[in-house]
């Protein structure tokens, strides 16, 4: 499944996008290939600013904007067989993969004139493309913690709190998640939590949904892991055993498990209470020697996240038949590092994880995934090298700029609301005036002195990889909290909100054409980056990020006529976007969507109002043509091609059931049918589809 660090944490952030190109989506579809070429055949072009190559003329923006702006993407840009699908962000990314690929590879022969950063990134990724030795090594790096799987007995289940800590150390996905966070009451403290995880299918429903697909791709699970399990030693009739009784176990934990939808209120996920309450909930497990094992500190406080779900957990760790725990246990270390194993397991994992799940008929070759391996494991020493070779100084100063116009932008949209009263527009001005803004890359780099890369253990470095995160997240329990720490890697392409922090995050892998475009004029960043900024800074403000305050408390600062009146408004959002078709039967489920659908809305306004602005300062003629389309209508275009997409069913299937992003062609055309600027834009009368009688508005 998923190769990069645990992100189990309850923190609520933000991103842009749902399936972007990142070292996260990359490891999810990784598998071991033949020996790859060590570069790429060819270099890819990252998309223009404004892409005309994309607009159908023939179609009506009033109708259908995402078709007017996007309607010849498709036929432009087939999905390579290596990819779940294909749009900007993904462009955009094989562009980084292929900068970060030739830097490594320099890293790699550098020899002994290296710096320690460089031997690391450059010995990590030399073993990595190593497929030989991943391949003579067979399963010989994991006979330590098969070992330890492999020794419980049903008179030693009390060791297994000890052998889950072990595991989860080094980032497999063992019946539930421990981590850091920032305390949602007081964002000064950094505290342990605990919350449900363990499953083999993406989200809880998978388990319980009734529909034939849903029906199918349980089969196919269960075929899956019984022949991971005969691939790793045990006998067929074994493992089909094994995977029968996995699933069953997993259904049970699922039917304990919230739903997509309430993990996203953060009052359902924050249950601070002394350890001891936890463990009195937790009968039998030793938790002390949990913590030992995982390299917790002795924890006093703990937020017990999702509390419904350990009386599933425990009565599974207590009356599960023990060769079903020992089966599961050795599926899901298997499954956590299929990029380090032979082949075979590492094309099964592919099978179903990529090609059943989103569709993708092919694996990524080495080069990219052993890129974004690095990307992941040592995402800021690559992406020091990363800046300082491929980022424009000035693209954070214009950002800056731009930030700071769009910031400028929500003040006034503030005082033109007229649903919130002054008290509350008080406390929204003071979190809006507390937002820290972030760019680039962070002002202190990551220290990676204490993490052992050698160039000949692939397997052995992304264990230590895995731990070493582990270990520098858990360390951070009870210390102060570091606000310039970043979540995202410099070379990244997506950005953030964090809401504890109450910070909006831009790394410099988006700062990059189409996204910014210093050969564009302002309505073409605008409408792209700029809608990004809008983004980011609304999710400070929509249903989840409204609950905090400037200090980045959850604190209801909202007086109940405001918060009926957000309630209002967020209904429309919801039923507006529960009504749209993601794929065949498959409705984008709004409440789930709620927050982003929120943030695209908001951005798109606030980035409008700022664009305006700004041409006014500047002393801009906006109604002036270039390409034929005036100012308005490049900004509006722009923001829609942010969206241009060409997706895999299964992909968008998967996206819609579990992510709380819509898919793209609604991300387009349910933002524009919102926005007040778009039908003087394009002379649009009401009601059309894109101008409707009665439109959604919050911010």
């Amino acid at each position: 499944m998923n190769e990069t660090p645990r992100t189990t944490t309850p923190r609520h952030t933000h991103r842009f996008l749902a399936l972007i190109a990142t070292a996260a989506l990359a490891s999810t579809t990784t598998c071991l290939a033949q020996q790859a070429p060590a570069a790429p055949p060819a270099a890819e072009k990252p998309l223009p600013g404004l892409d005309l190559s994309s607009i159908d003329r023939s179609a009506d923006p009033c109708t259908d904007m995402y078709k007017f702006a996007c309607g010849k993407f498709t036929a432009n840009h087939p999905i390579p067989a290596d990819q779940p699908d294909v749009d900007p962000f993904y462009v955009l990314f094989n562009v980084n993969t292929q900068e970060l690929s030739s830097i490594l590879e320099k890293a790699e022969t550098g020899g002994a004139s290296r710096s320690p950063d460089e031997q690391k990134i450059g010995d990590y990724f030399h073993a990595c493309m190593d497929t030989s030795l991943v391949q003579s090594e067979g399963l010989a790096p994991l006979k330590p913690l098969f070992d330890r799987i492999d020794a419980l007995t049903p008179a030693s289940r009390a060791q297994l709190a000890a052998l889950i800590g072990e595991l989860q150390r080094n980032d497999v996905n063992a019946f539930f998640g421990y981590g850091e966070q920032q305390d949602f009451k007081d964002a000064t403290k950094q505290i342990a939590f605990i919350q449900q995880a363990g499953l083999g299918l993406p989200e809880k429903d998978y388990y319980l949904r009734t529909g034939d697909k849903d029906i199918k791709i349980r089969d196919q699970y269960v075929a899956h892991v019984a022949k991971m399990l005969t691939l790793a030693g045990s006998t067929p009739e074994q493992a089909q055993k094994d995977a029968h009784n996995i699933l069953t176990m997993e259904t049970a934990l699922a039917q304990a498990s919230l739903g997509v939808v309430d993990l996203r209120e953060p009052e359902k996920t924050y249950h601070l209470q002394p350890t001891a309450t936890l463990e009195a909930a937790l009968p039998g497990f030793n938790f002390t020697a949990y913590e030992d094992a995982v390299h917790s500190p002795h924890v006093a406080e703990i937020n017990n996240s999702t509390p419904d779900y350990w009386p599933a957990m425990i009565k599974q760790l207590q009356t599960a038949d023990i060769a079903t725990i020992k089966a599961y246990l050795r599926y899901q270390l298997l499954t956590s590092v299929p990029r380090n194993l032979p082949k075979a397991l590492d094309d099964e994992n592919f099978d179903f994880y990529g090609r059943i799940l989103n569709g993708q008929p092919q694996q990524r070759a080495r080069w990219k995934r052993c890129s974004s391996a690095v990307d992941g494991a040592l995402g800021e020493a690559l992406g020091k090298v990363y800046v300082d070779r491929y980022f424009a100084g000035d693209s954070k100063a214009k950002m800056l700029e731009m930030v700071h116009d769009i910031e400028a932008a929500m003040s006034r949209d503030l005082d033109q609301i007229d649903w919130m009263s002054s008290a509350t527009k008080v406390r929204a001005r003071e979190k809006l005036a507390a937002i820290a803004n972030k760019i680039g890359y962070p002002d202190k780099w990551r220290d990676y002195t204490k993490l052992i890369v050698k160039p000949d253990d692939p397997l052995g470095n992304q264990l230590r990889a895995n731990a070493f995160e582990n270990d520098r997240e858990l360390n951070k329990i009870g210390k102060p909290v570091d606000k310039a720490e970043w979540e995202m890697s410099p070379p990244t392409v997506n950005a953030y909100y964090d809401d504890s922090m109450n910070n909006i995050n831009f790394p410099a892998g988006i700062l990059q054409p189409p996204f910014y475009d210093h050969t564009q004029d302002d309505a073409v960043n605008y409408g792209h980056i700029g809608a990004v900024i809008g983004h980011e800074l609304t999710h400070g403000f929509d249903d989840e990020g409204r609950k905090f305050d400037a200090n980045g408390n959850l604190d209801d600062w909202w007086t109940p006529a405001d918060l009926k009146n957000f309630t209002t408004r967020t209904d429309c959002l919801v039923n507006e976007y529960s009504s749209f078709t993601a794929v065949d039967d498959v409705k984008v489920n709004g409440k789930l969507t709620l927050g982003e659908n929120t943030a695209d809305n908001g951005g798109l306004l606030l980035a409008f109002m700022a664009y305006l602005q700004r041409a006014k300062d500047d002393h801009l003629d906006v109604d002036a043509k270039v390409d034929g389309f005036t100012g308005p209508q490049r900004f509006y275009i722009a923001f829609a091609q942010n969206y241009c997409s060409n997706q895999r069913p299964e992909a968008v299937r998967e996206q819609a059931l579990q992510d709380p992003h819509s898919p793209d062609p609604i991300r387009a055309n349910g933002t524009i049918q919102n926005q007040p600027g778009f039908a003087a834009a394009f002379s649009c009368k009401k009601p059309t589809p894109m101008v409707p009688a009665n439109s959604c508005r919050i911010w």
